[in-house]
């Protein structure tokens, strides 16, 4: 449009696509922080900061959080309620999560044949609707427990939409070789269109059952969440001490879950209980009969040399036999030269999927920083403290669960075990209550944020990405799906830790000798603000 202004022109380049009314907002955020920082309260600016990230983090459909929340990153350190230096200690104390997301979900990448060959096995093997479901939530829970929950879901929407492409290909008169754009339903026969209305809604139940799976799962290791490594790192937890801790929380909420799955689809509650079409079967079971009969010496090759990569993935990460990292590193090295992939472009893709939160994972730290700086959080935290004991341990539980559903449990945990670590080098708090309070956190961030969408990242992912508007995923009905779980995993969560159960048992594992005493002086102080 030649005619058009410059002014005009700039606003348009804005945060590109995003709607007018959020340009203006962020905008506005940009004009306002300056202003309340020197002329009204610097604590005041900070509390106005956060709660504008976390409008960024909530408005993740309407513009990716990390141009947002950069800008207001950016201006933050510009203004002085944070210095650079600060934000690179923060990312340099964290630099084991950065690495776990660069180099574990691109090694994943490089095995997805693997996983794409199970789960096709799952949904063409298995009759029963409830034993699918219930696979397909325990494979997502198994999964990220050692791998990254992104990483799961990213495999799983992967196998979704091959599904998907395959069936919608047949059924617009197609055969499996033909090209075709699965994203088109203008030339979808008209006697298919009610078996793929069923069949998108199938996929949906899947969907949501694996990516609740991941958080299952993805709560109970340090590698299942970034924030729980953050938190392990702190506490100076290893891989079995971690899951051993989290072992009478994590447990009785995973059974739960599992009850949950099996429930919900018996009796159709919350859209779940719908049924595969025997028709969209038979194509899919078609397809995978080809694939079997087309599979060369040279792909069971592959497939051998990924199981082989799995199992050292497990034992390297129960045994720490290397930062997570750095053994997603050596996945990359060994999957890419025993598979022949050499090139330079192919291994490009393998970032593709992780460098954006990566990214996003530098601005919440350049937040936490603001939050150290201005001791924000240093009030709620001592008014938290001024309880005692489970009391002490459920408020933490309730205030993490109910940040993380309108907010990133990335992001929650990652300040509230800054803010504890504080407490305890101030000795506020002894080191037994640090432990259990880190308990607490983690599952506080893990369990209540399947709420929504930007709660848990791999819900975010599996919103944002091609798949959503081709099984007519919305935000709205992954909220609704979510519901039975939010509220089964949330309530078992509390139990266990208002019970006096976690006490109990955490006494009981010092007895038995599964977990050590830690003194004080071994936590991790990397992002510790006091040390500023």
């Amino acid at each position: 449009m030649p005619s058009m202004s410059l002014s005009k022109a700039f606003m348009l380049n804005f945060l590109g696509k995003s709607p007018t009314w959020y340009k203006i907002a962020i905008l506005s955020f940009l004009i306002i922080n300056p202003i309340v920082f020197f002329l009204v309260n610097p604590f005041v600016a900070g509390w106005l900061l956060v709660v504008e990230f976390i409008f960024t983090l909530a408005m993740a459909l309407k513009c990716y959080p990390l141009q947002p929340g950069g800008l207001l990153a950016i201006e933050a350190v510009a203004i002085g309620m944070t210095s650079s230096s600060m934000v690179l200690h923060e990312m340099v104390g964290n630099i084991e999560v950065i690495l776990l997301l660069i180099f574990m979900v691109a090694g994943i990448y490089f095995m997805k044949e693997l996983l794409l060959y199970a789960f096709t096995k799952l949904i063409t093997k298995l009759h029963s609707k409830t034993l699918l479901s219930l696979s397909f939530c325990f494979a997502g829970a198994f999964l990220s427990a050692f791998l990254d929950a992104l990483t799961v879901i990213a495999v799983i929407i992967s196998v979704v939409v091959g599904f998907y492409s395959v069936y919608h290909k047949v059924a617009s008169g197609k055969d499996f070789n033909h090209a075709h754009d699965h994203t088109d339903d203008d030339k979808l026969q008209e006697a298919n269109r009610s078996d793929l209305e069923q069949f998108r809604a199938f996929l949906r139940n899947l969907l949501m059952h694996a990516g609740v799976g991941t958080a299952l799962g993805g709560v109970m290791t340090k590698v299942g969440e970034p924030q729980n490594l953050i938190i392990a790192e702190k506490a100076g937890w290893e891989f079995i001490e971690f899951a051993i801790r989290m072992s009478p929380v994590t447990i009785p909420v995973f059974i739960c879950g599992l009850l949950t799955c099996a429930i919900v689809e018996k009796m159709g509650w919350f859209s779940y209980g719908v049924k595969l079409p025997s028709n969209v079967r038979k194509i899919l079971t078609d397809f995978a009969d080809k694939q079997d009969a087309e599979r060369t010496a040279k792909d069971n090759a592959k497939l051998i040399i990924q199981a082989l990569l799995a199992v050292w993935l497990i034992i390297g990460l129960a045994f720490h036999l290397a930062a997570v990292g750095l053994i997603g590193l050596s996945v990359i090295v060994m999957a890419t030269a025993f598979n022949g992939i050499t090139e330079e472009h192919a291994l490009g893709k393998a970032f593709e999927e992780a460098l954006p939160f990566t990214a996003l994972l530098g601005v919440f730290f350049a937040i936490v920083a603001v939050i150290i700086d201005q001791n924000l959080f240093t009030p709620v935290v001592d008014w938290v403290l001024t309880y005692e004991g489970t009391t002490q341990m459920v408020m933490f539980y309730m205030a993490n669960g109910l940040l993380s559903m309108v907010s990133d449990n990335v992001f929650v945990g990652t300040v509230y075990i800054e803010q504890i670590s504080t407490a305890l080098a101030s000795g506020q708090i002894t080191r037994d209550q640090f432990d259990m309070l880190a308990v607490a956190i983690n599952t506080g961030t893990n369990l209540p944020s399947v709420a929504t969408p930007n709660g848990q990242a791999a819900f975010l992912f599996v919103l944002t990405s091609a798949l959503a508007p081709l099984i007519r995923l919305s935000y709205g009905r992954m909220v609704y799906m979510a519901l039975p779980y939010t509220i089964v995993l949330s309530i078992v969560g509390f139990m266990m830790i208002q019970s006096g159960f976690l006490d109990t048992m955490t006494a009981d594992f010092y007895e038995r000798g599964l977990i050590n005493h830690h003194n004080a002086s071994e936590i991790s102080h990397g992002t510790n603000g006091s040390s500023h």
